[in-house]
């Protein structure tokens, strides 16, 4: 017996700064949502980038998230409505379990993270991308967003949060770049829902730009 789903789902990848409001975006839409923040590695793994003329451990560089592990989750979600997926405490820099992700026969769903614009190209050629965002609300009101989630959630020291914040400020428009030349639709959380409900009933959204290499 085969265990694919009647209709196979696919993906909504949607990406954009940290603090953009991708969560609440995703909790908005009212549709299954895979968390990408859950595939960071290890604090303790060797291969971690770190910022620049720092000992910081660079946290949104790509190569601190371990993309081959959330591009098998994503496929399996999308072929059989059900994956097990790490669960990562960003405090402890540490993976604590797991936990099963279940979409069940919905034929879309989100995955959500600052580096989801990374896996847009393999989700494309592997036939599971129906659309890919890129939320943006302007460097100072994201700082401020972050920051005060950051802070509330306990997730990294206040020194730290506050170094991280003034730099991704300064980086937020070079950020966005980078994930549109990637291929991420770049809109508000307005536009992101009204294109997220068309692609939950069927509708092609307008075209995204062509990733570049």
């Amino acid at each position: 017996m085969s265990i694919l789903s009647p209709s196979p789902a696919r993906v909504v990848l949607l990406c954009g700064p940290s603090g953009s409001g991708k969560s609440l975006v995703s909790a908005r839409s009212g549709l299954p949502v895979l968390r990408l923040d859950d595939f960071y590695k290890e604090g303790d793994d060797p291969t971690l980038p770190l910022v620049a003329g720092s000992s910081d451990i660079d946290w949104d560089h790509p190569d601190s998230w371990d993309a081959d592990v959330a591009v098998t989750a994503i496929v399996e979600l999308c072929r059989t409505g059900r994956t097990d997926v790490p669960v990562y405490d960003i405090s402890l820099s540490a993976r604590t379990g797991t936990e099963a992700v279940d979409v069940g026969r919905t034929p879309l769903f989100i995955a959500e993270g600052i580096f989801a614009a990374e896996v847009i190209t393999r989700c494309q050629e592997l036939g599971v991308l129906a659309d890919a965002l890129c939320l943006s609300r302007g460097p100072m009101r994201t700082f401020r967003r972050r920051f005060l989630r950051d802070l509330r959630e306990g997730r990294k020291s206040v020194p730290f949060l506050l170094r991280r914040g003034w730099r991704l400020m300064r980086l937020e428009r070079s950020i966005v770049a980078r994930q549109t030349g990637l291929g991420a639709y770049a809109c508000d959380k307005d536009e992101a829902l009204g294109r997220l409900a068309a692609a939950a009933v069927g509708r092609r959204p307008a075209a995204a730009p062509t990733p570049t290499t």
